[in-house]
């Protein structure tokens, strides 16, 4: 072959893979995106890299042999025995949205010595240079109980988190609110705000500079009830196209109907008027699809709901899957039902 032919054959090789139409196959992270049991998941940005942390959600039972239960085991605990080994939080990073590294106990009732058991619904913030995890602890029924919600502090988005002030930052029952499930949003002005709430009652307050106090408002108030309708527990919001996005669970946690629906407002004040529901189980996947937050991914505009929910093969309350899909908007910036799946959300790096 003279080596003008060769020279030509090699050009045509070239288009020719460059014409391949043979799809490449596009990774998804399925659901759920990491094994175990977990739920109340908190997803966040930090840096180049996602983050997500939940409450770990087992059964304990009390025959498990120590070799089996690698965490600190309560007994003094009637409320919820799954509380009982509800002693830690787990966090799981990842840079695509495909591939997670657990990061074992990056909190644990060993550096929170006012919290014996039920740490949970953790929602974190950076600021200040450091990383603020707020979580509920000891599921307290009346205001004769120690625990509520805390507030610990670490250096890095993997810990290890020390409690930060000693104490509950919140530990009464405010306007019927029980002190569980906060999310700490940081507004455009940059104050930062805590929704929280159980009982079907939501407060919002304010939080100091340093993020270790509540401080009061103008007017003097220490907790606003911003309670939407249908409001059960699990309060998440975001700032789009300057609207506030105000997010809330409904139904019963360990139920068929647990789900997820929204507001609009123009002030994180609200007032939180219910739009309606946009993410709740399906029979063919899953079971009680609820208590969720949203990750907003700049580079490609892309929101992901993440959320918990139950295999259909599995009965126990407890036993909760985290998951993620994908968030759409309509042109009224109104958002759309949520297709809960098996498949997930394509590989998505953020480098």
């Amino acid at each position: 072959m003279t080596r003008k032919l060769l020279l030509l054959s090699t050009v045509a090789l070239a288009l020719f893979a460059s014409c391949d139409s043979t799809p490449k196959e596009v990774k998804k992270s399925g659901n759920p995106v990491f094994e175990g049991w977990y739920a109340d998941p908190e997803g966040i940005i930090f840096d180049d890299e996602y983050w997500i942390y939940p409450t770990f959600s087992d059964v304990y039972v009390r025959e498990k042999p120590d070799s089996v239960v690698p965490y600190p085991v309560k007994e003094n605990n009637t409320i919820n025995p799954a509380y009982n080994i509800q002693t830690f939080i787990d966090a799981f990073s990842s840079k695509d949205l495909v591939n997670w590294t657990k990061h074992p106990k990056v909190l644990s009732v060993e550096n929170v010595p006012w919290v014996e058991y039920a740490m949970w619904a953790p929602s974190i913030i950076a600021a200040n240079g450091k990383y603020y995890l707020f979580f509920g602890g000891n599921d307290i029924q009346n205001d004769n109980e120690h625990g509520g919600i805390g507030v610990a502090v670490a250096d890095k988005p993997s810990g290890p988190f020390k409690d930060a002030i000693g104490k509950p930052l919140i530990n009464k029952i405010v306007n019927g609110a029980q002190p569980i499930d906060q999310f700490v949003f940081k507004d455009k002005d940059g104050t930062f705000y805590m929704y929280y709430g159980g009982w079907g009652h939501c407060n919002v307050c304010k939080l100091s500079a340093d993020l270790t106090s509540v401080v009061p408002f103008d007017d003097g108030e220490m907790f606003k009830e911003v309670t939407p309708e249908n409001y059960v527990e699990g309060p998440f919001m975001f700032i789009r196209d300057g609207k506030y996005y105000f997010m809330w669970s409904e139904g019963g946690w360990g139920g068929p109907d647990y789900s997820v629906a929204y507001a609009i407002a123009d002030s994180p004040m609200g007032p939180f008027k219910r739009i309606g529901k946009i993410l709740q189980q399906d029979p063919e996947v899953a079971v009680g699809a609820g208590h969720h937050s949203v990750i907003h991914e700049p580079k490609s505009d892309k929101y992901y709901i993440v959320y918990h929910r139950r295999p259909l093969t599995d009965t126990h309350f407890n036993h909760r899957e985290t998951c993620i899909d994908e968030m759409h908007f309509d042109e009224n910036g109104n958002i759309l039902p949520v297709k809960i799946t098996f498949e997930g959300v394509e590989e998505n790096k953020l480098q």
